[in-house]
């Protein structure tokens, strides 16, 4: 067995637990979808009076998207849960491909997350984008030297 640089281990657990909180959340919609009419049946009971407020204004967001919105989301991100899964495996066995897939990836996120932090801060979101950001300069390959980097040493 290969060592593994710690860096290659933990964006490799990252990756891991990245892709089964995404597969929670896409198991999660899609038994939402399946059991809709009782989620409306128990918000609109007095089961929720006196309870914590997160919990209806969780359920008065999920009840007011269409069920077939919640069915795509739920597929696309179980999707996008495997295809993590894949980078996390593929980078533990140091394939070429998962590297590239990885900074693919992540490249196209890293726009989207700066707009998102300008629009609005959290520390979820900045926490997210360093990790992204730290993931893909540690994974970016290092600049490749000239010829005439090779004549001054």
């Amino acid at each position: 067995m290969t060592k593994r640089p710690l860096g290659l281990v933990a964006i490799v657990i990252y990756k891991i637990f990245s892709a089964l909180l995404l597969m929670v959340i896409a198991i999660a919609l899609g038994l939402t979808v399946k059991e809709h009419q009782l989620l409306v049946d128990f918000s609109e009971s007095c089961a929720l009076e006196g309870k914590l407020d997160i919990i209806k204004w969780t359920l008065d967001k999920i009840l007011n998207l269409n069920p077939k919105t919640l069915q795509f989301t739920s597929i696309a991100v179980g999707l996008y849960a495997i295809l993590t899964a894949i980078e996390g495996i593929g980078l533990w066995y140091q394939k070429g491909w998962a590297k590239i897939l990885v900074l693919v990836l992540v490249g196209i996120s890293i726009p989207p997350e700066i707009f998102e932090l300008f629009h609005r801060i959290s520390p979820l979101k900045l926490a997210v984008f360093l990790v992204n950001l730290a993931v893909f300069w540690y994974l970016l390959p290092p600049s490749i030297s000239t010829p005439d980097d090779e004549r001054s040493q």
